[in-house]
């Protein structure tokens, strides 16, 4: 597996680098979504990558959700943003 997991946060998000830093440290529910967030990006990379077997239902239930917490992160990261 390589050593680069995408879909990072910190690459999405690289303009406001500083701004999640914050967020990760003052929000705890900004907190525990990234930590999902990354959870679960993490096996969907492991089973993209083929170091971790799965369905394809479970591999696509998996994206939905990683979808829907970037949702979330994204407008907490907009609101902070417009808030700065």
């Amino acid at each position: 597996m390589s050593q680069h997991t995408p879909h990072e946060l910190t690459n999405i998000f690289k303009r406001d680098r500083d701004l999640i830093t914050r967020l990760k440290q003052d929000d705890a529910h900004y907190a525990r979504l990234a930590d999902e967030y990354h959870e679960v990006n993490r096996e969907v990379h492991r089973i993209e990558a083929e170091t971790e077997a799965a369905s394809d239902e479970r591999s696509e239930a998996l994206k939905k959700k990683r979808l829907a917490l970037l949702d979330e992160i994204t407008a907490i990261v907009a609101r902070a943003r417009e808030e700065a």
